[in-house]
């Protein structure tokens, strides 16, 4: 790779070109990073940076890192005029949302971001600033006005009696959610479940819950609106996923997810790897040790996809289906059967023995017509499951 290239890590922002507006706030140095993100996930990048952040952060830095033209001031051709898809500020000062509100146009900047505003393009605005300024009345109200008028604004955490900028991978992510924007409603399941033993012991099912994740993510930044329900995890959940429900035990997720389903929910993804067996009686306290043997016996528990098929009859539906030691066709096949006994949209099917290896397909997709695709990379796997739920809207 060049020193400029990036690596790419998704296309939600492929065929957009975006406009990242840079004002004079500190946090104006973070735009190198920013600038990179933008271009992992797809997006052509023009900058225009007020000439305030110039003191902050160079033009050829900024140059570097977006691959794209950097507007620094009034130009004869008027290109802050350019039909951009979305436009992006950040940081973002009071004086340059207010200006914005009040139709002020003393720079390149705000012409863009009237122009972009007159044809609904999507605008987010990311404010950076000391804690008394955000708590300000004036600021406040300049914020509500902003919003009126369809810009998302997103803000960061308070450190150290400031707000301030959350970090690159999170406000890409948002602005690719605010550019997609969809209003699909999915629910994710994802990671092992236990069942209690006793009081400190249990039994559970090895599962990360990193492909839950990777895909609450990835339909996240296509603008859909998603709420994981989540187990025992040992990955961090991306920052920016506006709900997560924990529910480790299969009893528990099954209520929440009864519960959920009154929501009409459009989209189910059921990865989460629920229980088979469960203990049917905990014993209270801790079961003393050196005891010799221990007998621990199990039930057969309710399986989460069949019980739910009558309440999400009408949505769509992918589940997961993980066997060891069969070949691909009987693979397949049962694959196949899950999907008639419960209702199902699609299955991605996998080998145990195969999860892990790069020289192995990650998982075959089956279709209620028992057609079946190989999902050779994660990638493949996401882009199968929105094309499921494209194709079945």
């Amino acid at each position: 790779m060049r020193d400029t290239d990036v690596e790419v890590r998704g296309l939600s922002l492929k065929g957009k070109h975006v406009l990242l507006g840079v004002t004079g706030g500190i946090a104006a140095v973070d735009t190198v990073r920013l600038a990179r993100e933008l271009r992992r996930h797809g997006a052509k990048i023009t900058v225009i940076m007020t000439p305030s952040s110039q003191e902050i952060i160079t033009p050829l830095a900024v140059r570097w890192a977006s691959q794209g033209d950097v507007i620094t001031d009034w130009d004869g051709d008027l290109s802050a005029l350019s039909e951009y898809d979305a436009v992006l500020v950040t940081p973002a000062t009071r004086n340059i949302m207010a200006s914005f509100v009040h139709g002020l146009m003393n720079g390149p900047l705000l012409m863009a971001l009237s122009a972009a505003n007159g044809r609904n393009a999507p605008i987010m605005m990311v404010p950076s600033m000391h804690l008394d300024l955000a708590l300000d009345s004036v600021t406040t109200d300049v914020v509500n006005e902003c919003r009126n008028m369809g810009v998302k604004i997103l803000w960061g955490d308070e450190i150290e009696g400031k707000k301030k900028n959350p970090n690159h991978e999170e406000i890409v992510a948002h602005l690719c959610n605010h550019v997609n924007d969809n209003s699909i409603q999915v629910v994710v399941t994802l990671g092992a479940t236990r069942s209690a033993i006793d009081d400190i012991r249990h039994i559970q099912n090895t599962s990360t819950g990193a492909t839950g994740y990777s895909i609450a993510d990835d339909l996240f930044r296509y603008g859909m609106d998603v709420t994981c329900v989540v187990g025992v995890t040992n990955v961090s959940a991306p920052s920016w996923l506006p709900l997560i429900i924990e529910c480790p035990e299969p009893d528990q997720m099954l209520k929440e997810l009864k519960a959920l389903a009154n929501d009409k929910i459009e989209v189910w993804i059921h990865s989460a790897a629920v229980l088979d067996y469960v203990v049917p009686e905990q014993v209270e306290g801790k079961i003393a040790s050196l005891q010799g043997d221990l007998q621990i016996k199990l039930s057969e528990s309710t399986k989460h996809i069949s019980e739910l098929k009558d309440l999400c009859k009408g949505s769509i539906r992918i589940g997961f289906k993980l066997e060891s030691c069969i070949k691909q066709k009987d693979l397949v096949h049962r694959a196949f059967a899950q999907i008639k006994k419960s209702g199902m949209t699609a299955t991605i099917a996998n080998r145990l023995e195969d999860l892990g290896k790069t020289d192995k397909p990650r998982g075959w997709l089956v279709d209620s017509l028992g057609s079946h695709y190989v999902l050779e990379t994660e990638i493949n796997m996401l882009d199968a499951i929105r094309s499921v739920i494209d194709n079945n809207r």
